[in-house]
């Protein structure tokens, strides 16, 4: 596996030793890998609907377009 060296700012270090220390995860190398993977499906998921915006709004379906509905929806999403 490729190995990296990063940086972390002191409150997310803490984040990721209290993660650890918990035993939610045996290492910050694990840590950050599962982070990495939500993040990756969370944007095939944005992609996806992307692509169902885009569509609705090639069809009439909606007279929104597309950024203002991905606007809306992370805004519910994050809320």
């Amino acid at each position: 596996m490729p190995r990296q060296s990063i940086s972390f700012s002191k409150p997310n270090d803490e984040w990721l030793k209290s993660q650890i220390e918990s035993q939610e995860y045996s290492s910050k190398s694990e840590l950050v890998n599962d982070l990495i993977r939500q993040a990756r499906k969370q944007q095939a998921q944005i992609d996806w609907l992307r692509a169902k915006l885009e569509h609705s709004q090639r069809s009439g379906f909606t007279s929104d377009t597309k950024e203002e509905i991905l606007k809306q929806s992370k805004t519910l999403l994050n809320g």
